[in-house]
């Protein structure tokens, strides 16, 4: 069964940590991006959104936001918001993006995700001859 990413952002924080909270919210993300809890271009929160969720002051999201941007978990993309990165070499990171454009367009159509995978299937095997 496919992960559903739309509730997987789930950060709780620890008063009692010895970890300041926007290192707490970083090592969070950071490990559902790694552990595929959030797919690459998964389209994270705002900062003011995910920091008045979690009861923090913006700059405080804001500075794990950074600190994930420069080691290469998310990527802002202006305007458009902030989403995990794709990881890899630029093969991975083109098919990954390939995939999302993908994705969103078929979500826009109304096809669900079994259709989805069918139709790329299709393409797929038209491609390769398989």
């Amino acid at each position: 069964m496919p992960r559903n990413p739309s509730n997987a952002l789930r950060i709780t924080l620890d008063a009692d940590a010895p970890e300041a909270p926007y290192e707490q919210v970083r090592a969070r993300i950071a490990a559902l991006a790694r552990g595929g809890d959030l797919p690459t271009g998964y389209k994270l929160p705002t900062v003011r959104g995910l920091a008045e969720e979690l009861g923090l002051a913006a700059n405080t999201v804001a500075k794990a936001y950074r600190a994930l941007e420069t080691d290469g978990v998310i990527e802002t993309r202006g305007r458009n918001g902030t989403f995990i990165a794709a990881t890899g070499g630029v093969t991975e990171r083109e098919l990954a993006e390939a995939a999302q454009t993908f994705a969103a367009r078929a979500r826009r159509l109304g096809a669900d995700q079994d259709a989805a995978l069918a139709a790329a299937r299709d393409a797929l095997r038209a491609q390769y001859g398989a």
